[in-house]
């Protein structure tokens, strides 16, 4: 590879992991100062450009590291990784994905999912272990108002209501429930469970604890998360859904890592279905509806493609209303 080319590649991923501390502000400290040590470390961004494109993501080499250290690491840490195990933490992230199961962006789905006709049946992509997949099981706490889910086990997801949300009465009625991942977590697996520990951020108060009441959640009675690809796997496994109940196919955050002439072809085959489409992804991740909105570390969720309802924070802890 030609020197210029070389250095522009290595400026293109250094002003990732710059964008990554800045969406770190405010959450985790340890991040921001990490993605920025990196954005200006030439060992680890040498590392990184010997690794396809989509495994250059800060979330994953921070993860991967942490799931090798046993720790999350500073730049010292993570230079020596790259320099003394550099194979490994290669092999690892080559191995794995940034599956965050964040049960807390549940808060932000639930008034639109207790809005539609019930029963509903949940259909998520790119659902990990499924945490997500249990939005009646959770109880939730917006501020000015409380619900309980039918878990009585089950975590409290605290939510601030921004604006004239229309917060539900009660958790909405699920009569199915499905997944599908590319590499689907199990929440009996330890390895598995350990993997998503590491996906957390350091400094986030109450995500890991969180994240443990989630799981423990859903080994009680764990939903369904099938191996199949987004862009053929959805519409075989909507057909499993009972015919008397909403079908209601959502994501969050997936399609930033699908390459954008397949998220049109996603968008073209979830439209041609009988469902409520339910996207919670960045701004301009998908075209049209919700592209013009700026927010910082968040999503916008937009209704079927076309009706933006809300900007929601990426790890569920607020929810500001639009529609």
């Amino acid at each position: 590879m030609a020197p210029e080319h070389q250095t522009r590649r290595q400026t293109s991923i250094a002003a990732q992991y710059r964008d990554f501390a800045r969406e770190a502000i405010g959450k985790s400290p340890r991040y921001v100062e990490l993605g920025n040590a990196v954005a200006e470390d030439e060992g680890i961004l040498g590392f990184l450009r010997g690794l396809p494109g989509p495994k250059r993501q800060p979330n994953l080499l921070f993860a991967a590291a942490c799931y090798l250290l046993g720790e999350h690491a500073d730049i010292g840490a993570l230079r020596a990784l790259a320099e003394t195990r550099g194979d490994e933490l290669a092999a690892t992230m080559l191995a794995r994905r940034t599956q965050t199961n964040e049960a807390a962006r549940c808060a932000t789905l639930l008034p639109v999912l207790a809005s539609l006709p019930p029963p509903l049946a949940l259909l998520e992509v790119g659902a990990s272990a499924g945490l997500t997949l249990m939005p009646d099981r959770y109880s939730y706490d917006y501020g000015e108002r409380q619900l309980s889910g039918t878990d009585s086990e089950a975590p409290v997801l605290t939510c601030e209501a921004r604006g004239p949300v229309p917060l539900p009465d009660a958790v909405p009625e699920v009569a199915w429930r499905a997944g599908l991942d590319l590499n689907p977590l199990d929440v009996g697996d330890e390895d598995d469970v350990r993997w998503l520990r590491c996906l957390l951020w350091p400094g986030e108060t109450g995500r890991r604890e969180r994240l443990d009441a989630a799981i423990a959640t859903a080994r009680r009675d764990p939903p369904k998360v099938y191996k199949g690809d987004l862009r053929t796997g959805v519409p075989a496994l909507a057909r499993q859904a009972p015919a008397d109940a909403t079908l209601v196919i959502f994501h969050s955050a997936v399609l930033a890592y699908v390459a954008p002439p397949d998220r049109e072809k996603f968008a073209g085959a979830i439209r041609r279905l009988d469902a409520v489409w339910l996207s919670n992804e960045g701004p301009g991740v998908l075209r049209g509806a919700g592209a013009a909105y700026t927010v910082r570390g968040g999503f916008v969720l937009v209704q079927d493609g076309r009706t933006p309802k809300a900007l929601t924070d990426g790890h569920g802890t607020w929810l500001e209303w639009l529609a």
